[in-house]
């Protein structure tokens, strides 16, 4: 970069076909200031010291995410049992959002209750790399991040737009989330709550025994175990 040149604004120097800033799995959830249906947000200080999901939508008004944000407001009790608060974004502005969320309301039979985050400047888009230009340059593309207390990107699914997400499963990943980073744990294939565990291969056999008794040794590298109760 050239000297005394902030970075961000040297980002707008690029075309995104250009530049694409790539967030990963482990880093800090960009913070950001912007209006919402529910008032102006400070992200971080929205996700406070619990969970969040922020998840994009290409553009008001369309059909598969006006079932898809549907869904999130039904399924508003099993993300607060979590701790997580819930957060959606499309480019279009605070207006248009108002009037989708009532369409929301009438055709899904619910009351969307989370901020639904204006964004026309694509501001918080190109933060996130929402924008992919090679499916659509002024679009965001429909993705998820699921973000830990800690304020780090835990999950990140991106779908195609002719794809409805599937919020069971992001509820499935964030209950291995939360089960993984309290005990030294792994959750096998298709797992579900309740469902045996697998034992961290950092673990050795004498903690093993002593933190789960009762496991047992499919291989030196495959031990299982009964998901703790807490």
């Amino acid at each position: 970069a050239e000297p005394g040149i902030n970075f961000p604004i040297l980002l707008h120097r690029f075309n995104r076909k250009d530049f694409v800033m790539a967030l990963q799995l482990g880093d800090v959830a960009p913070n950001f200031t912007a209006e919402t249906t529910e008032g102006s947000m400070s992200f971080h200080e929205y996700l406070g010291d619990g969970w969040g999901i922020l998840c994009s939508h290409p553009a008001d008004f369309t059909p598969v995410c006006t079932t898809e944000l549907g869904a999130v407001a039904k399924l508003g009790d099993e993300f607060a049992k979590r701790n997580v608060k819930v957060a959606a974004i499309s480019v279009d502005p605070i207006d248009s959002h108002n009037s989708w969320i009532a369409d929301i309301n009438e055709t899904q039979n619910t009351t969307v209750n989370y901020p639904l985050i204006a964004d026309p400047d694509r501001n918080v888009a190109d933060l996130y790399g929402m924008i992919h230009p090679n499916a659509d340059n002024t679009q965001t593309v429909r993705s998820v991040f699921v973000i830990g207390p800690d304020k780090t990107i835990k999950l990140m699914i991106t779908y195609p737009a002719s794809t409805g997400r599937n919020f069971d499963e992001i509820l499935r990943v964030i209950d291995s989330l939360q089960l993984t980073a309290k005990h030294s744990l792994a959750t096998p294939v298709n797992w579900q709550q309740g469902d045996d565990v697998i034992i961290s291969p950092a673990v050795s056999d004498e903690d093993a025994a002593e933190r789960f008794p009762g496991y047992t040794t499919v291989k030196p590298y495959l031990r299982v175990t009964q998901q703790p109760a807490e």
